[in-house]
């Protein structure tokens, strides 16, 4: 049996988006601006290197406040050139 997204959580919540890129200085910047287009806010994203330095894991996390916003944060961040993988 499948279970849908919409099915599990309840509106609105806190939801972190966990996305890992290319080290590079303006990563952190991009990830805030495209969240900011569907959830405006102040955002302090927290940001590791990856153990050789390669990559970055920014996470970032939203007031979500339905299924199709953060269904489109999903696609949209990882339209980023620089975006590896969203989780």
């Amino acid at each position: 049996m499948k279970t849908k997204l919409n099915e599990l959580i309840e509106f609105p919540c806190p939801f972190t988006y966990k996305v890992m890129g290319i080290a590079q200085p303006e990563l952190v910047d991009r990830v805030v601006d495209v969240v900011q287009r569907y959830a405006p806010g102040n955002y302090s994203p927290q940001v590791k290197p990856s153990h050789k330095g390669n990559y970055y894991s920014v996470s970032v996390t939203i007031n979500a406040t339905h299924i199709e916003q953060v269904e489109t944060l999903y696609e949209e961040l990882g339209k980023i050139d620089i975006v590896c993988i969203v989780l």
